[in-house]
């Protein structure tokens, strides 16, 4: 992600459909296959404008352009050339149902995706879900989840983040508010935290946050930390994270994927794909 939370893919000036269907067709005609040419395509348009490139690819040439790509790439350069091809919403759907597809569930998947998308990305992936994938989205995740854990992805969900500014009076009473129901008592109300945490904006949590401080001598992250365990406590945090910063969760995500011997290439892939056009903040 560039600094400033600048995207890092931008419309490309004087687009044309027609010659970069052109380009890529040269690029996979006969023997052997152009990755340059294809990558110095695909990497530099929008999202928009490559859904523009595969119709005009089929409308020219009468041949599937994915199908194509696929049959010339391999390997991790396939795999990022072809989810470079989907509608960023339909790429958030398939992670979302690749997580939950077969054995076991992949939580971190369900949280990096569901944690981290605005009220119009939720809306927009859910659509995705229903139509093409054929299922619903949210009996998917009561099936998969459990307990707190699944009613806070329910919750987000929902897509009903407040969207408006700062309520000092609201910020001082739920900061009291998640003190009472974590730290101040026996035990955990997560309810109160999944309520906060889920509908209010990120300027608004922010500012809790920072009266939670004054009144805890620790912060919200910290006391999640020590009062919750689990996939929850991991969801409630990565909230936490991204009010403070999205940019900084979303990096130090892709500095784990490739941390230590090997490289997580399907989070590098996933996150790289899909935030390099948000106007990070």
């Amino acid at each position: 992600m560039a600094s400033g939370g600048a995207p890092t893919v931008k419309e490309a000036a004087n687009f044309n459909a027609e010659k970069d269907s052109e380009v890529l067709r040269k690029a996979m005609k006969g023997l052997g296959t152009d990755e340059k040419a294809i990558i110095n395509v695909l990497a530099y348009r929008s999202c928009e404008q490559r859904q523009a490139i595969k119709l005009k690819f089929k409308s020219m040439y009468g041949r599937d352009l994915v199908k194509d790509l696929k049959s010339e790439l391999g390997g991790n350069l396939e795999n990022a050339v072809v989810a470079l091809m989907e509608p960023c919403e339909l790429l958030d759907a398939k992670s979302l149902r690749s997580a939950m597809k077969g054995a076991g569930t992949d939580e971190e998947v369900l949280i990096e995706v569901l944690c981290t998308r605005t009220n119009a990305e939720i809306d927009a992936l859910k659509k995705a879900y229903k139509s093409e994938l054929s299922r619903d989205l949210e009996n998917d995740i009561a099936s998969e989840t459990s307990g707190h854990f699944k009613r806070l992805l329910i919750s987000l969900l929902q897509g009903q983040r407040d969207e408006g500014g700062v309520d000092e009076s609201l910020a001082a009473k739920e900061a009291q508010d998640l003190y009472d129901a974590g730290e101040k008592q026996w035990g955990t109300d997560e309810s109160i935290f999944n309520k906060i945490l889920v509908t209010r904006s990120y300027a608004q949590l922010q500012r809790t946050f920072d009266i939670y401080v004054k009144i805890a001598k620790q912060d919200v992250y910290a006391a999640i930390q020590s009062e919750m365990s689990g996939d929850l406590r991991d969801a409630m945090q990565a909230v936490v994270r991204c009010v403070h910063s999205r940019p900084m969760y979303f990096a130090e995500k892709l500095y784990k994927s490739m941390k230590g011997a090997g490289t997580d290439d399907t989070t590098l892939i996933r996150i790289v794909v899909s935030r390099c056009e948000v106007i990070n903040n």
